[in-house]
């Protein structure tokens, strides 16, 4: 007797069980959590950290600063998207939908890697974890969003540029 193709039969999708998974569970709160962090210092210590700094580190502190709200906020607005998708409040094709409106993309450190160097740690410690949550972010979108039929996307940035990112935020 011949079998038809069913909903059963099609093929497990790693994404999906990862995205459904404690794991997920852990990155979202790693994430939120991030986010609280960044908005307690910026708006304390990190405050006063930026009025004693000399004008270059100011001006590099106040780029990435914004960079990271941006950064985080981006993640979150991910991050609650796929919590719905996994509470079953949207469809996996809402939350594309919706994931369009959120400009998930990589950022880089708006500050040249010496003068990074002299932000406050507090600072540099945020802004080398949240790219570490966005690159893990990124890699599980492309794996559940992506169109079968289309190439992966090739990052904005070249190869060496990228591996020279990955070894500040290591040495962070």
């Amino acid at each position: 007797m011949a079998r038809t193709k069913s909903e059963d039969d099609k093929p497990v999708s790693f994404a999906e069980r990862l995205a459904a998974s404690e794991a997920f569970k852990a990155m979202f709160r790693e994430g939120m959590s991030l986010v609280e962090e960044a908005a307690a210092y910026l708006d304390g210590p990190g405050r006063e950290e930026a009025k004693a700094l000399p004008r270059a580190e100011s001006l590099a502190y106040a780029a990435e600063s914004m960079r990271l709200t941006t950064r985080l906020m981006q993640l979150a607005s991910w991050l609650l998207l796929q919590r719905a998708v996994n509470e079953g409040e949207l469809t996996t094709d809402q939350a594309a939908s919706e994931k369009r409106k959120v400009k998930l993309s990589y950022q880089e450190n708006a500050a040249a890697p010496e003068v990074f160097a002299r932000l406050p740690k507090a600072l540099r410690d945020l802004v080398c974890e949240s790219t570490r949550l966005q690159a893990r972010i990124l890699h599980l979108d492309q794996l559940l969003y992506h169109d079968p039929g289309a190439p992966f996307a090739t990052p904005a940035v070249s190869p060496v540029e990228e591996q020279l990112t990955l070894l500040r935020a290591a040495f962070c």
